[in-house]
C-alpha cells in the first residue's frame, strides 16, 4: 500500500519514498465519525477485505454542557452532532483496528493537535505508525471549541502558532535522533524518542481560513476538506496550489481528501479527479438506505466498492 503523499521531508534517519513511487489514481476513505465504537473492528476489515484505501477517525475529548463557541462549519454555529455522540481516542482506535487488518491505512479527521502536549502527541502517533506497520497518517487541525482547550490547560489563543511549532517538534523526535529545540512556544535541550519511524508520517491540514490553507502549502502533505462542491473544489485546490508556488514547493504533490455534497457516482468521481481531488472520503452505506445497523454498513461497504471503486481502477 503507497503512502498517503510522497512528499520528502529532510528528517535525519528517515528515508523518504522515491517521487517515482507516487500513485495520483483515487484512493477512497471510509469515515467512522458517529459510528458505536462496537461497528469499528468490523468496518476497518470489511474495509481491508473489500479494496478500501484508508479507515479515518474523528477526536473530541470532552462535550461540555455548555458551548459559547460557534461551531465553524455550519452556517447557524450549531453542532452536527448530539452530546451523547460517542467520540473515541483516535491513536487508540487505531492501534484496534491495525491489529485486526493487514493492508488498510488509518488517517485521522482531525486530531486536534495544539490541544495536547507535543511530546505526548509525538509518542502516541509513532506508537501506532510503528505497530501497524507504517499504516499511518495524521490530519490534524487547531480546533475551534475554545471550552475543550481551557479543560486540557492549552491556550486556545495561541493554538494556531503552537500547531505549527509542534509539527517541527514532532518531525524531529519521530526521527529517532537525539534532537533539541529552540522555538516561541517549545525549548528544550537534547532527547531522544524511540523506536525510530520507518517512513515519514504523512501530516494533513484541516481547516477552511486562510490561515489553515497557507499551513497546508507551508508545512502540510495535503488538505483535509469540509463538505464542498465540485466547484467549491476546484477553486480552493487552486489557492493551495498557488500559495504552494509562493512557498516554493510547487512540484510537490497535492493529496486532497475530499468529502463532497455532488458528487455520488463514478462520473461524479471521475470529475472530482479532474479538479485535483486525490482522496475520497464517504460513509458509503448511506447510498443504499438510512438503515444505521452494523449489517447495513458493511453490506454498504462491499458494494460500493464493486459499483465504485473497481470501476475508477
Amino acid at each position: 500500500m503507497r503512502s498517503l503523499t510522497s512528499r520528502q521531508h529532510s528528517t535525519p534517519g528517515l528515508t523518504p519514498r522515491p517521487a517515482a513511487e507516487y500513485n495520483p489514481a483515487m484512493q477512497f476513505i471510509i469515515s467512522t465519525a458517529f459510528c458505536p465504537p462496537s461497528h469499528y473492528l468490523a468496518i476497518a476489515q470489511a474495509a481491508d477485505r473489500c479494496g478500501w484505501d484508508y479507515v479515518t477517525v474523528s477526536d473530541h475529548v470532552v462535550h461540555p454542557a455548555r458551548i459559547d463557541t460557534p461551531y465553524p462549519y455550519t452556517d447557524d454555529g450549531s453542532l452536527r452532532w448530539e452530546e451523547e455522540t460517542p467520540w473515541l481516542d483516535p491513536w487508540v482506535s487505531i492501534g484496534a483496528m491495525a491489529a485486526v487488518t493487514e493492508r488498510i491505512r488509518f488517517v485521522t479527521n482531525i486530531f486536534v493537535l495544539p490541544m495536547r502536549n507535543p511530546f505526548m502527541a509525538a509518542k502516541a502517533i509513532s506508537t501506532a505508525a510503528v505497530l501497524s506497520g507504517d499504516r499511518v497518517s495524521l490530519g490534524l487541525g487547531v480546533g475551534w471549541m475554545k471550552e475543550e482547550f481551557v479543560l486540557a490547560g492549552q491556550d486556545f489563543h495561541t493554538r494556531g502558532r503552537r500547531a505549527d511549532e509542534m509539527v517541527e517538534v514532532m518531525r524531529k523526535l519521530w526521527s529517532g535522533e537525539r534532537v533539541e529545540h529552540h522555538g516561541r512556544h517549545y525549548d528544550f535541550g537534547p532527547v531522544r524518542m524511540t523506536p525510530a519511524l520507518g517512513a515519514p508520517i504523512p501530516i494533513n491540514v484541516g481547516g477552511l481560513s486562510e490561515a489553515a490553507l497557507r499551513r497546508t502549502a507551508r508545512i502540510g502533505d495535503g488538505w483535509v476538506s469540509d463538505l464542498h462542491t465540485i466547484e467549491e473544489f476546484r477553486q480552493i485546490i487552486g489557492r493551495l496550489r498557488q500559495y504552494r508556488e509562493e512557498y516554493g514547493r510547487g512540484g510537490e504533490p497535492l493529496e486532497v481528501i475530499a468529502a463532497c455534497t455532488d458528487a455520488a457516482d463514478v462520473d461524479g468521481y471521475r470529475r472530482l479527479e479532474d479538479v485535483g481531488v486525490t482522496h475520497l472520503q464517504t460513509m458509503p452505506w448511506v447510498f443504499y438506505g438510512s438503515d444505521e445497523s452494523l449489517e447495513h454498513k458493511l453490506a454498504g461497504i462491499e458494494r460500493f466498492a464493486g459499483e465504485v471503486i473497481s470501476k475508477l481502477r
